[in-house]
């Protein structure tokens, strides 16, 4: 009902609310900065916004929108759960919150972002509302009905949030807001201080710096919350810095009536006309009596004197000044600088980063880099614009000073390296040239050891693809490299046969030995040999048990290596496929399992017992798998068992079908 009322409201006030919301505060970006020991007055709240704000609150497919908002941002100091109250001024209108988790983003994600949701409470019903132990959930949505007071949503320490109170009802009677009653922090107890104070080359202004955010509204605008300690001087205004787009304030600038000449004096702080000291957000004071000294130096010329650390072939330079340089006076085409004809380069160009018109960094843009080693100088010189530099204080700085800087030469990682093949080991010799002041190396072997030194020796005993890496400094300039190459020694005899053998059947051996073979030496263990790769089939004789032979392969490479490989072969005293006609599961060892014997050409077998009253009691397809007279582990009665073979001969694709009966003796 709420969500149609609003959509009625909409139609016939277009106009009204879709203003843009211009005061600070109805604006992410503008946020109040608010703590958890005061309460916030809002005398009344102008009409304006009505903005997207994307919720939780789906079901319904209603539109949430900041309707005549306004914005609090706070800092979590300790983790724990925030209850608050918002009070209309007049109880019969409606106002509705969200709280967002706003860290390392930007306020205006808010309007797109949906995972920045914390809380929220869009009920439809006016009065008091917020979060407090009362609520059961950090989402009520619209409706009449719906709970005003959310469940405490919990903040994490260190983290930023934004709170919206919107205004539903179309009258503007204000609010106040107040926190307490959950475990969280959010009041800043660090206590103001001021930080530095620094004055002006012409001694009429002193900039201000203080440790924490205090209230624009808290600073007197005569300058009366501090005190200079000359009587040749004395402060006729004050300044805050992004007061007139912000509510609070870390910098301010002091205006005297008069300069102070050189010398160093004190600053100090004190309760101005408006009664107080700068506030936190707490309203706390800032202590009386607060000193900080600071120096007015004599006017002269800034010194050409500083440039920033300059790395491996440097194609900008960055000039830092003591004092603040006018930007004005420096001439974009780099002119005012040069550097010696022995770099090989030339100034191309001079960009600034200026603050208010001035800037302590001037970053000179080189024509190409900086490649050789030595002593560079830049020179100061009247540039096209027909000066050096000029500081705030309109002094000329001298042409003719200049600053050096030291440069390196580049390196390479280019290395060399020589391989001596050996038979079970790699022996690998790496080596860098150095040059050019080079003095670290680091390798990095096929990623699992490292060395330090100039020319390693690595030892491979695993061949085939290996990868090195070279990083080599001289403290300025770094290279790195990587090579890959193949240790193609590997020698590894192998071969495949016959596991089990029938007699009469002819045993074929396949060699898949890896490496550069040259020679190869087969011993079949039957008093055959062979020097081919793959040698003919072998037989071996029968006889009335079964015979273990050894066959053997020898296999050379051309670095005249050897690696030997034995596999056993087991001869069979036949591989006729039979069913015991009795067994003795008795437990000594002797005939203990009924089984196809022999079953080594049989596929796809299937062998099944029954007892005397036809009950199938083993069934297996493996010829190994065997019955041992149990069924689930009870042992069956002695008597006549039933059983039943099905196979297909390897050899000849003869399907097989038999049926017999074995005695089972206990």
């Amino acid at each position: 009902m709420r969500n149609l009322l609003l959509l009625i409201f909409l139609i016939i006030s277009t106009g009204l609310f879709s203003q843009t919301c211009t005061n600070l505060g109805q604006n992410p970006g503008t946020a109040f900065p608010v703590c958890g020991s005061a309460t916030f007055k809002q005398t009344s709240v102008p009409i304006c916004g009505v903005r997207n704000i994307p919720t939780p609150c789906t079901a319904s497919g209603s539109i949430f929108q900041d309707k005549n908002p306004y914005w609090y941002k706070f800092t979590c100091f300790t983790t724990g759960t925030l209850a608050f109250e918002i009070t209309p001024s007049n109880l019969s209108d409606d106002y509705d919150w969200q709280l967002f988790d706003v860290t390392n983003r930007d306020p205006a994600d808010v309007y797109t972002d949906k995972s920045l949701f914390v809380a929220c409470n869009w009920s439809g019903e006016p009065g008091k509302t917020g979060a407090n132990a009362s609520g059961s959930s950090l989402i009520v949505c619209e409706g009449i009905g719906k709970a005003l007071f959310s469940k405490m949503p919990v903040l994490q320490e260190g983290h930023q949030y934004l709170l919206l109170v919107s205004h539903f009802t179309n009258s503007q009677s204000g609010y106040s807001l107040s926190f307490g009653g959950g475990t969280s922090s959010i009041t800043d107890t660090t206590v103001s201080k001021i930080t530095t104070a620094q004055a002006s080359c012409d001694g009429k202004q002193i900039s201000i710096h203080v440790n924490k955010k205090v209230q624009c509204k808290s600073l007197a605008s005569n300058g009366s919350d501090f005190k200079i300690s000359s009587a040749a001087s004395k402060i006729q205004s004050a300044v805050g810095i992004n007061c007139s787009n912000a509510f609070d304030l870390d910098s301010l600038v002091l205006i005297l009536d008069n300069p102070l000449p050189p010398g160093t004096y004190t600053l100090t702080s004190q309760k101005g006309s408006d009664g107080n000291t700068l506030l936190d957000y707490c309203e706390t004071p800032m202590e009386e009596g607060l000193n900080i000294n600071f120096i007015i130096n004599t006017v002269k010329p800034t010194p050409f004197d500083s440039i920033s650390f300059v790395g491996c072939a440097p194609n900008e330079l960055k000039l830092v000044f003591s004092q603040p340089i006018l930007c004005s006076s420096v001439a974009p085409n780099g002119s005012d600088f040069k550097i010696n004809a022995s770099s090989g380069v030339t100034v191309t160009a001079a960009n600034t980063d200026c603050n208010n018109g001035s800037t302590t960094l001037i970053r000179l843009q080189l024509s190409g880099p900086v490649f050789n080693q030595g002593k560079q100088t830049v020179t100061l010189q009247k540039g096209s614009d027909g000066n050096t530099i000029i500081n705030e204080c309109l002094q000329e700085t001298q042409p003719g000073t200049e600053v050096s800087f030291q440069t390196k030469d580049t390196v390479t990682a280019a290395f060399n390296y020589k391989i001596n093949m050996g038979c079970k080991t790699d022996t690998v010799t790496f080596n860098h040239k150095g040059g050019n002041a080079v003095n670290q190396w680091f390798w990095k072997f096929n990623e699992r050891a490292t060395s330090t030194q100039q020319n390693p020796v690595y030892f491979y005993t695993k061949f085939g693809a290996q990868q090195v890496q070279l990083i080599v400094t001289n403290g300025v300039c770094t290279d790195s490299v990587n090579v890959n190459f193949v240790l193609d020694n590997e020698l590894k005899a192998f071969f495949a046969g016959p596991g089990l053998h029938c007699p009469q059947d002819l045993a074929l051996f396949t060699d898949s030995s890896i490496g550069k073979i040259i020679k190869y030496n087969w011993d079949f263990g039957n008093g055959a040999t062979s020097l081919i790769k793959n040698p003919p089939a072998q037989n071996y004789p029968g006889a009335n048990r079964t015979q273990n032979y050894l066959v053997k392969l020898i296999v050379q490479n051309n670095y005249n290596c050897f690696d030997t490989l034995v596999k056993p072969i087991k001869v069979l005293n036949n591989c006729y496929i039979a069913v015991p006609t009795a067994f003795t599961p008795n437990g000594d060892g002797l005939n203990e399992y009924l089984y196809p014997t022999n079953a080594f050409k049989a596929t796809n077998l299937l062998f099944r017992v029954y007892n005397r009253y036809g009950q199938l009691v083993f069934e297996s397809r493996d010829f190994t798998s065997k019955w041992d007279g149990t069924i689930k582990g009870f042992a069956q009665p002695t008597g006549t068992y039933v059983w039943t073979l099905q196979y297909t001969h390897l050899d000849t694709g003869q399907p097989f079908s038999l049926k017999g009966t074995s005695v089972l003796i206990r």
